[in-house]
């Protein structure tokens, strides 16, 4: 009786062990993934504003069938190419700002492409900023210039200088059309350009171009039939920018103020809630691993978590 009392205990682990991989491992109707950054905007001229007067579509159209998480943070170091690590590899890593050093970690896409064999049209790093080239490769030995995403960043590649938003716009439509990838990290500068810039007027407006430019895309990911129904939309920024009376205000970033912390998370896809707004406090490197936990992809060296309270 004591033997078949244990086997039945040992059983019984065995099978809750087997149901909780399986409740981890639950089927999603995501299939692509498209994160669009707005560089260098402040929570407090995004959704900090009461009005959100400088993101009308993300505020009207789009949170009403989406999710706004408020309490959203880069807490790693407030740089262009570390938030934008953090935000692919699911690590905060101190990397050179200049994009003469590549990310230490595979990113998701990588993983991706290894584990589906896709070729690198698959997944796309288009981006303003021709430093964010760096996005598609990594030190790792395993993974060095492996399973790379194809990249469409700057003037023509790393090196050859900033190119305008709407020329990013315009590009990441036509990758969208011809290529149909399943991964996309689209950069829009302007922000953070005007406001390094110190010109308050022009940084605001790029606020609402890249508000403008992401409700596009967002209309075109649910008109095209291979994106309809089955991709998951993310909109974040990379930094924030100091607080006014922090060193020389909006113009730069770059510490540990709130300003430069708090950013904020639009959320949207087919395996998300809709028209919320999460309080739970999230950060920059919980993307990939919630990217991850969607498309069942293995990102051992992630540091970041589920983001399950936005799942239906």
């Amino acid at each position: 009786m004591k033997r078949f009392l244990k086997y039945s205990f040992l059983a019984a682990i065995v099978f809750v062990s087997i149901c909780g991989k399986k409740a981890n491992n639950k089927t999603y109707k995501t299939k692509h993934v498209v994160i669009i950054v707005m560089d260098g905007a402040r929570y407090s001229e995004t959704w900090g504003d009461s009005v959100h007067r400088y993101i009308p579509h993300i505020a009207t159209q789009m949170s009403k069938v989406g999710i706004i998480n408020d309490q959203f943070y880069n807490n790693g170091y407030t740089e262009t190419t570390a938030g934008h690590t953090a935000m692919s590899r699911g690590v905060y890593q101190n990397i050179n700002n200049t994009g003469q050093e590549l990310p230490q970690n595979p990113s998701f896409m990588q993983y991706w492409r290894k584990l589906y064999g896709s070729d690198s049209t698959s997944c796309w790093v288009i981006t303003s900023k021709d430093k964010l080239a760096v996005l598609a490769n990594c030190k790792d030995s395993l993974w060095h210039k492996n399973y790379m995403p194809a990249t469409d960043c700057g003037v023509n590649g790393n090196g050859t200088g900033y190119r305008e938003d709407s020329v990013t716009y315009r590009h990441t439509i036509e990758k969208l059309s011809k290529y149909h990838p399943s991964l996309v990290l689209v950069n829009f500068k302007d922000p953070d350009s005007w406001g390094h810039q110190n010109n308050w007027a022009n940084y605001l407006k790029g606020i609402s171009s890249c508000d403008e430019y992401a409700y596009r895309i967002w209309e075109y990911l649910q008109s095209d039939p291979f994106y309809k129904g089955t991709t998951t939309l993310f909109i974040t920024n990379d930094h924030g920018r100091h607080l006014n009376g922090v060193a020389d205000g909006f113009v730069s970033h770059g510490c540990t103020c709130n300003g430069c912390r708090h950013i904020f998370l639009y959320a949207f896809g087919p395996d998300f809630k809709q028209n919320m707004i999460d309080k739970q406090s999230r950060e920059l490197i919980d993307i990939p691993a919630t990217i991850a936990e969607l498309l069942h992809l293995d990102m051992p060296k992630s540091k970041g978590h589920v983001m399950g309270e936005l799942l239906k």
